[in-house]
This record gives structure tokens, sequence and C-alpha cells, in this order.
């Protein structure tokens, strides 16, 4: 099921600021040289995680899937001067094109780049984050958003990815699958969770916003 509109999306996009020149090259070698593109956030869902980057003004950001890098360049655009950005993906084929990539930008001195478990090395990190990014196995949201709701400040901010999951969530269970499964418990959670507000944005595969209250 396609829940954006391409007509819709063409014109978002043609009226959204523009991908700056590197942000440009890892889209277009994303979907040149990878089976899945599509999991790439792409020019209007990447110019909107900058600008909540910007608005929340993060000293640190934990990002749980760095694919090939382009959402973790989106979100470092708001980081504060000496701020810095750890992004965790598990896939370590995909390791030397991101740390080229990274090397590129204005903020390759920011990027913690973490290949391995996430669940393993949140348990380790030390800071505690203004802005955290969920967008790996959908199976794991739940324990994702557990992790590392400890280590956000109150009033910090954690945004998961692809909650709508190409509205397979409005499904009917008998029709389902287990990372469509997860995705409904972990929204379900959320919104049931009184530690924290959330509003679920229906852009591109549904982006959930989580604000930590306590």
């Amino acid at each position: 099921m396609d829940i954006t509109n391409e007509k819709f999306q063409d014109y978002a996009e043609q009226h959204t600021s523009p991908e700056d020149p590197l942000l440009q090259k890892i889209n277009r070698d994303t979907y040149a040289n990878f089976l899945y593109p599509r999991m790439l956030s792409g020019h209007l869902q990447g110019r909107m995680l900058s600008m909540l980057s910007k608005m929340i003004r993060p000293r640190f950001i934990l990002e749980i899937g760095t694919y090939t890098g382009y959402s973790a360049l989106c979100l470092a655009e708001g980081l504060q001067p000496d701020g810095k950005l750890t992004t965790i993906d598990i896939n370590e084929e995909l390791e030397g094109r991101t740390t080229a990539s990274f090397a590129e930008s204005l903020y390759s001195a920011m990027i913690d780049f973490r290949i391995g478990d996430a669940q393993e090395i949140i348990p380790q990190l030390d800071n505690q984050f203004d802005l955290v990014f969920i967008d790996a196995d959908k199976e794991n949201y739940s324990n994702y958003y557990e992790l590392v709701l400890q280590k956000v400040n109150k009033g910090g901010y954690i945004l998961a990815d692809n909650v709508l999951w190409s509205g397979k969530v409005l499904n009917e269970p008998e029709k389902t699958d287990i990372e469509t499964e997860r995705l409904r418990e972990f929204n379900k959670m959320i919104t049931k969770d009184d530690r924290v507000e959330n509003v679920l944005l229906p852009i591109r595969d549904g982006i959930m916003v989580i604000r930590k209250l306590v």
C-alpha cells in the first residue's frame, strides 16, 4: 500500500529547501547501489529531520539505524557547536561507504559511528540525549524505546520512523506479520505511556514524535 500521493509528494519537495550536494550524492548512490533504497529518509523527510533538529538545538543526538548516513547528516545540522551525534548500525558491510560520506561532511568531527547491536551498545553510552531517532529493525522498537527513554533528558525528544509501515498497521490482525504487529504494539504503548506526550505524523511512512515529560 502506497500511503503517499506521488503528486503531493512531488509538489511538497518542489516547495521544500533543497538537499545540499553531499545529501544529493548519497541519495543517488543509495538508489543506484542498494537493494532497498526506500530505507533512505530522502529529501522531504530529511529536511523535516533537519528542521526539527534546528528547532530543538540538541547537544547530544542518538540515532539507531544509520543505513547510508543520510538521516544522520540531516540531524547533525541542528547540533550545538560542541555537540555530538552517535549513530549505530548493525550492518558492517555499510561501514566503509557510510564512513566516507561522513568524512566529506561539515559534521565529520561531531559524528560517532558505531557498528554493532544497538541493544548492547546503548547501555554503554554515557551521554544524556536531547534527541533520539529510531529507524532500525521494527521488531525491537519497543526495546529500543525503553533503553533510550532513561537516557533522554526531561523535555527531550524521540522520533520513531516507519510507524505506519506502508499502511500495514491498518490491516486486520489475522492478515499481519511480526514487524507490523510489533509496530502496532509500539504505537499503542507510546499512546498509553504517561511519561511522554506524542503525535503521529503521517509524513511519508509515518513518524512518531515523542516528548519526555518526566
